[in-house]
Formats: C-alpha cells, structure tokens, sequence
C-alpha cells in the first residue's frame, strides 16, 4: 500500500470543556469528542455555534405596542357634503329622461331617453324602447315606447301600433295607443281607436277617424272628421274644421276655427284624470 499522504493539522481547544484534539487544517466546524459540543472554526480557533431562542412576553409585563396604520376611509356618494353634491351636478352630465306609459299595465314611469328597453316597476313586463322609421309599406305589429315616423313613402296597414309619439307623413290605417303624441301632417282615413295624450293635426292635414279617439288633449288647425272625446282642451285654430261628436272639459275656436256637430261638456273622472296626470 502507498504512503498516506502528509496533512497538516491543528490543535483545537474546546471553549466548553478544554479538550484538545486535533483536526485538519482546512476543516471549518468540528464536533468536540469529550463533551459533544459543536463548534465552528473560524481562523483557527473554535467558536461555539450561535444558538437562536425564542423570547417569549412575560406576564408581569405588557406586550409593546406598535402604532396601527388607520383604515383607509372612502367617502360614499351623499357624503362629502353640499359644495361636492353641487360639483358633481354642475360637472356630470345627468341623463335626460322621458315619461311614458307601460303598454302591459299602463302605469306612467320615467325611462332614460337613450334607454333601448326597460322593465315596468309595478308589473315587471319588458318594455322596448326601439324608435321605428317606416319608409315603406309595414305589415307587422309595433309594440314600443319609442317614437314612431310614417314617412312620406311609408304606410301602416291593418296592425296595431302601440308607442311614444307617433308622427304620420304617409298614410296610416291602423289602432293607434300613444302614451304622447299622434302628431298628423298627411291625409286619409285611420281605421280603429286612437288612444294619446296629445292629438295635433297640423295645417293642411285633412282626416277622418273612423273609430274613437280619447285624448288628454286635442290641437287641430286642418279638417277633421271624428268622435273626439278629451278630458282636457279641444282646440280649433282658424284653419281648423271639426266635423262630430266632441266631448272635452273645454273647447276652444280661434277666430276662422269651426265646428259641426255636437259638443259635450264633460267633468274627468278622478281615475282618468289621474292615468293622464304624468
């Protein structure tokens, strides 16, 4: 067998019970032989290995205290006082809203203008806000509380129209219920009931309404032949000819305004006046 080779060593001293041993030069911890102590070398010499304790609070003595970081407080709408209220209102645009009436339970509400649909806080129905714009002939039922414009090309035919305001260019034959106004700038005959809160037939404008028509009120400055019924105002500007039954809490005749026919006086019932009070 081969020399075993030379290495240096170096003699260690115990720091907890004095024994000396020896050990390689290039050793960095050692345990002593005698006592079992564990020791780090560090140039040379032995150091006993730092021990890490935990100190437990004593009783007699109160914890220490460290200063809390508040809670971060946030400041809800309603809160920040009257000057911040009046900024928001002068700065935020609030949307404009439109009263109308649900087609379900006919209950007045107010929708937001650019709203395309909505639900009937008393009922629950769904309500659609979609304008319509008919520029041909329409064959299908229309159920909105949005606008509706017949133009000069378009007609309505045989359905039932349920909307907000109604303006008629062309021709219209059809039930109408509006929970605003049936403005009418063209001639013809409407076939079926006419329910509105506003009727104008504009200048020019001559019609004859075949079924009945309740309205809040009525301005009519063209011919029109119809059993008109309103619990507010009929009024005749001095184009206007009314030909019929009128049945209204007043009627008014402008100076060239007629009317042929006869004409009722009538007190509006509590329930009515208060479904056309919105």
């Amino acid at each position: 067998m081969g020399a075993e080779p030379n290495i240096r060593r170096i003699e260690l001293v115990c720091p907890q019970c004095d024994h000396h041993q020896m050990e390689p030069s290039m050793v960095i911890s050692t345990q002593c032989r005698a006592c079992g102590q564990h020791m780090d070398i560090l140039d040379g010499k032995p150091v006993i290995k730092a021990k890490f304790a935990t100190r437990l609070a004593s009783g007699s003595k109160p914890p220490i205290e460290h200063p809390a970081v508040g809670p971060v407080v946030i400041n809800k709408p309603g809160q920040t006082g009257r000057a911040v209220g009046f900024l928001r209102k002068f700065f935020k645009h609030e949307p404009e809203k439109r009263s109308v009436d649900c087609y379900h339970c006919h209950r007045p509400m107010d929708v937001i203008r650019e709203a395309q649909s909505s639900q009937c806080p008393k009922c629950g129905g769904y309500i659609s806000l979609k304008d319509y714009e008919i520029d041909r002939a329409w064959r299908r039922r229309i159920q909105t509380r949005g606008d509706v414009v017949i133009l000069k090309s378009g007609s309505i035919i045989g359905v039932n129209v349920q909307c907000h305001h109604l303006t008629v260019l062309g021709q219209l034959a059809a039930s109408v219920d509006c929970s605003g106004d049936l403005t009418i700038r063209s001639h013809g005959k409407i076939v079926g009931n006419v329910k509105c809160r506003e009727l104008r037939i504009e200048r020019g404008a001559i019609v004859e309404f075949q079924g009945d028509i309740d309205a809040q009120r009525s301005y009519i400055d063209g011919q029109v032949k119809a059993k008109l019924t309103c619990v507010g105002t009929i009024t005749l500007e001095k184009n206007a000819h009314l030909q019929g039954l009128a049945r209204a809490g007043a009627l008014v005749v402008k100076p060239g305004g007629k009317h042929t026919g006869i004409m009722e006086v009538v007190q509006p019932a509590g329930s009515q006046a208060a479904a056309w009070e919105k």
